[in-house]
């Protein structure tokens, strides 16, 4: 007798249905942020995406992967549901992509759902798998229980719900292997944040993240003689504007320690 259900997924309650052979669309999502990091790695894969990231709806508004929990602190990695307007990808708006769909069939849809969900409720016991990466030029696989790197958790994520997309381990899958998946079909490429399902439903207000620590997202740039500062938002505030800012600082601490004159 066939029975139906329901499990959250991403915070909503996904109803799963009775059995069926209906397909299924996921979508694989890969990115470059460019930061410092990211592309002393694009020097030495040459790859132009060096993050995979895997959705279950088309807008991006639940996607999974293993990367930083916190945005400042690369180190500080495991299992993450991304946010694209507090999360990581917010703090850098020129971030490039490639999406990618993916038709899988009903059964291997919700089998993905529910191991997603044991992602979910199990995330503070999961690790980045900083050690595999290591193993993945020299074509060996390190694995370690309860950790992922990015494109690892993606491809076996996908492996376990029974989609197999590679003939090697999960733990040797790079984000460029998916680029030459014969059946993933790319369907955008460029600006994350030009993304039209994306844009559909995102409200991005990069100026709400202004009044953040001012050495942590001034990015000083030297293409032109008139040296801008950028924040991560993508705005310029004029070095007057700045100076300013820390001049007043500076005067409060003073002020401060003539108090105890």
């Amino acid at each position: 007798m066939s029975t139906s259900s329901t499990i959250e997924v991403g915070g909503l309650d996904i109803y799963l249905g009775k059995e069926t052979s209906r397909v299924r669309t996921i979508y694989i999502i890969l990115t470059n942020t460019g930061t410092m990091l990211t592309r002393a790695i694009k020097s030495v894969t040459n790859a132009p995406y060096n993050h995979a990231s895997i959705s279950i709806d088309e807008g991006l508004k639940k996607v999974f992967s293993f990367g930083r929990k916190q945005p400042d602190n690369p180190f500080n990695g495991g299992f993450v549901q991304e946010d694209f307007i507090k999360g990581t990808f917010s703090w850098y708006p020129e971030t490039t992509c490639a999406i990618y769909k993916l038709n899988i069939g009903e059964s291997e849809f919700k089998k993905l759902l529910r191991y997603i969900s044991v992602f979910e409720k199990n995330s503070s016991k999961y690790f980045y798998n900083f050690i595999g990466l290591f193993g993945v030029p020299l074509n060996k696989a390190i694995d370690i229980p309860a950790s992922y790197f990015c494109s690892q958790f993606v491809a076996e994520i996908l492996r376990r719900s029974g989609v197999q997309l590679f003939q090697k381990k999960s733990s040797l899958v790079t984000p460029d292997d998916f680029r030459n998946v014969d059946n993933l079909e790319l369907i955008f490429e460029g600006r994350i944040y030009d993304y039209p399902a994306l844009k559909g439903w995102l409200n991005y207000n990069p100026k709400r993240y202004q009044n953040f620590p001012f050495r942590k997202y001034v990015k000083q740039q030297f293409a032109s003689e008139r040296r801008k500062y950028y924040f991560r938002d993508g705005f310029i505030k004029p070095k007057k504007i700045l100076m300013e800012q820390q001049m007043r600082k500076m005067k409060n601490i003073t002020e401060m320690f003539d108090d105890f004159k």
